[in-house]
């Protein structure tokens, strides 16, 4: 079945087709054109399946995730090809027990968890597994991006055999997320632990590594095993890999070589009251 719904979804807000507190899930068959903005969304659900679909809109086309999530837990989404103008997948506060394996993604920006945290709200995410994933033309590979000011936690997070080219930013915490010009310093943050990448491979435009975590709530348990990213051509190697207030452990050797994460656990780690409980 193809859906081009582009006519009629004012009153979705822009959302082509949109699940709310719906148990037992399954969306498949289907083909999403040129959704004005996120093409499938699900929300406070519990039991979704996703498989056999594909979304496509224009790289340049804004807000126009593939598949966002928010507030459900046990998700799968498998054998997906998701072409759009943000993340492909979205991964947002409130969801646990997700397993995502076997999607194309590119165009967009990748598969992210977050934004979360913003307008210091608490954030909730654990055991999210990305697996099995193609990505070509990408902003970002696999990505956390965490607003200042923000307080809870995610932790759980398994990214394992990614296949990259001509991403522009493969490997991805960004603790300063902001959308604006500028954005007020916090020391609140939402905090991150126990986050693997394993077996990430292929080719990048711009950096390999962008691991920014917050001064004062660190990352931990960051762990890095076969990494082997390239630059497309050698104009395009303009960064090398970037770690701030990132701790954790390099299984491997890696390509090119991850020097800056910090091996091990911060000598001092300032939890936040109630911050980190979910």
């Amino acid at each position: 079945m193809s859906m081009n719904l582009e006519s009629f979804l004012a009153c979705f807000g822009g959302q082509a087709l949109r699940f709310y507190g719906s148990f037992k899930v399954t969306v498949t068959g289907i083909r999403i054109l040129n959704s004005p903005q996120c093409h499938l969304k699900f929300d406070n659900c519990i039991g979704v399946e996703v498989y056999n679909m594909s979304v496509l809109s224009p790289g340049e086309s804004p807000n126009t995730d593939g598949i966002h999530l928010q507030n459900s837990k046990d998700v799968v989404i498998h054998g997906t090809d998701l072409a759009c103008g943000d993340d492909c997948i979205s991964i947002q506060t409130g969801c646990t027990n997700v397993y995502i394996h076997n999607v194309n993604c590119g165009p967009g920006h990748g598969i992210s968890i977050g934004s979360l945290g913003k307008d210091n709200t608490k954030a909730c995410v654990s055991n999210i597994t990305v697996r099995d994933i193609v990505m070509h033309n990408t902003m970002n590979g696999v990505r956390i991006k965490t607003w200042q000011g923000g307080s809870g936690s995610v932790q759980g997070v398994l990214f394992s055999n990614i296949q990259v080219s001509e991403v522009e930013l493969p490997i991805v915490i960004d603790q300063f997320y902001c959308d604006k010009r500028t954005c007020t310093n916090h020391t609140s943050a939402v905090a991150l632990s126990g986050v693997t990448y394993e077996k990430i491979r292929g080719t990048y435009t711009v950096k390999p590594v962008h691991l920014a975590c917050s001064d004062n709530l660190p990352c931990v348990d960051v762990t890095l095993t076969k990494i082997e990213l390239k630059p497309l051509q050698e104009r395009y190697h303009l960064y090398g890999p970037f770690c701030w207030q990132t701790f954790g452990e390099l299984s491997t050797p890696t390509i090119p070589p991850i020097d800056c994460l910090q091996i091990g656990k911060p000598s001092s780690n300032h939890i936040q009251s109630n911050h980190d409980a979910c």
